[in-house]
């Protein structure tokens, strides 16, 4: 009998399916004044989700810290306040920003996790923006961003106390969990478990079956690199 191995689960295993049918749907940037009408929990994210309501249409964004029910936003011009949506070329340097495009008209993909900004550096060529890693990047000047600091801060200082928390954390978000240490396992459920098995290379070739592809994949080298 062969092993059906944590890695081939995650291919087709219903346990490691993110519950899509249970998101309220994918954040977006629509022009024009928007209206708050409600603020939303959406199932994977850390973040609390604005539903708004413009002229022609209706959208989801990510909140901004001090944004309320009835507040109005604006997305692509306006003033510098929290929740506003502006290009990047428009927004002065220092001022927090959450959300911003990789590419004009993408929607947002970077900071975008609760309690996390990046701001603007500095404007030449392009802009250049520090994000939340410390690093900085280069972005199109016609790249959107939304003002202020994505809400949803401090979600990490309360601990999760249970393991069932944690479990049901994760299974929202469809990750595996728990993670056992391979050479903890049974021999029946991983090539690197059983008993008689301490000390295997952990190398592999980058062709080997599913059920065996573990550890290193086509490694260049192995050990301890010297300084």
């Amino acid at each position: 009998m062969g092993k059906v191995i944590r890695a081939q689960k995650k291919g087709k295993s219903p346990k490691y399916w993110a519950p899509s049918h249970r998101h309220p749907g994918l954040p977006k940037y629509i022009e024009g004044t928007l209206v708050v009408k409600d603020i939303i929990h959406g199932v994977a994210r850390n973040t609390p989700l604005l539903r708004v309501q413009g002229a022609n249409a209706s959208a989801l964004m990510i909140a901004s810290e001090g944004v309320a029910t009835g507040d109005t936003v604006s997305v692509g011009a306006g003033e510098t306040k929290p929740g506003n949506v502006l290009p990047l070329a428009q927004i002065p340097e220092g001022v927090p920003i959450f959300n911003i495009e990789a590419q004009p008209g993408d929607n947002g993909a970077y900071a975008r996790s609760g309690g996390s900004f990046a701001f603007i550096v500095s404007k030449s060529a392009g802009v250049v923006v520090r994000l939340p890693s410390k690093k900085t990047r280069t972005f199109n000047p016609s790249c959107r961003a939304t003002i202020g600091t994505p809400a949803g801060a401090g979600r990490k200082d309360k601990p999760f106390v249970s393991a069932g928390a944690r479990f049901h954390y994760m299974k929202a978000r469809g990750k595996a969990y728990p993670v056992v240490s391979g050479d903890k396992m049974n021999a029946v459920d991983h090539p690197f478990g059983g008993r008689t098995k301490k000390g295997i290379p952990k190398t592999v070739s980058r062709n080997a079956p599913p059920g065996a592809k573990v550890g290193s994949i086509a490694a260049s080298r192995t050990g301890r690199r010297k300084k």
